[in-house]
């Protein structure tokens, strides 16, 4: 382990000992250690980034239960600091955790050219269904989440590319340095995909987090950030606004 791992060893050691009452109850501290240790490894740009922030970082997976190891959650360097995010099944899991309506199933799909895929509401009732092609690996034209819960109740939402190109656009993280956005979007689109229409799905769920700390570390931990709004510009009532107009001669200089 090089001399900056150890540093942020310590680091998280004593930030997870000093945070004990904020961690699941079911948290191992040994097991949680050791497998940050192991991922911290092989994340480029490690040693360039500051031991303080890297601990703080892993931290956020510690109050939420997520495991860095089995990619439940993973750590992106963003100029020499590190982001904290979740993967999608790390999303599935606190969804099902925290939800205060029991969950029976949730999950999301992307949906590709030649797959048959439908949504109604009939008399009220809400519906989808969803057959894709076998081995399908035509073009990707929109995503669906889906929640079912055990009182037999469900709620679904859907988004095509479009609509979510628009809000990773708009609404996700981008490197400070390079303005690129982050790996997964670049090598792993379809995934992405799924991650942001099921995390617009879990805004209509409702989460009881048991800390605030929780509720924190999966707000910071959303790739796009939903609740952010677009600048709306005003036009001051003293400033003047172009406009195309006609002069019109005055009727009583005309003769």
């Amino acid at each position: 382990m090089s001399d900056k791992l150890v540093v942020i060893h310590n680091n998280l050691e004593k930030l997870l000992d000093s945070k004990r009452e904020a961690m699941p109850s079911n948290f191992n501290k040994t097991r949680f250690l050791q497998n940050c240790m192991a991922v911290l490894q092989d994340v480029k740009d490690i040693d360039k980034a500051d031991p303080t922030t890297v601990a703080r970082t892993m931290l956020k997976g510690a109050f939420l239960g997520l495991d860095f190891f089995n990619k439940e959650c993973y750590a992106i360097i963003y100029a020499g600091k590190v982001e904290f995010r979740t993967d999608y099944k790390g999303e599935v899991k606190l969804a099902k955790l925290y939800s205060i309506n029991s969950i029976k199933d949730i999950y999301a799909k992307v949906v590709k050219e030649g797959d048959d895929f439908n949504e109604e509401i009939v008399a009220g009732q809400q519906s989808i269904s969803f057959k894709p092609l076998p081995f399908n690996d035509g073009e990707i034209i929109g995503a669906f989440a889906i929640v079912m819960f055990k009182d037999g109740s469900m709620n679904y939402d859907t988004m095509s590319v479009k609509e979510i190109e628009i809000i990773k656009e708009n609404f996700s993280q981008k490197s400070r340095d390079s303005g690129e956005f982050s790996k997964a979007w670049r090598i792993t689109p379809g995934e992405m995909y799924k991650k942001t229409v099921l995390r617009r799905l879990c805004k209509n769920i409702e989460l009881d987090f048991d800390t605030i700390e929780q509720k924190q570390a999966f707000e910071d931990a959303a790739e796009m950030d939903f609740n952010k709004k677009e600048e709306v510009k005003q036009v001051s009532p003293l400033n003047p606004i172009d406009v195309e107009y006609e002069v019109v001669p005055d009727e009583a200089n005309k003769e």
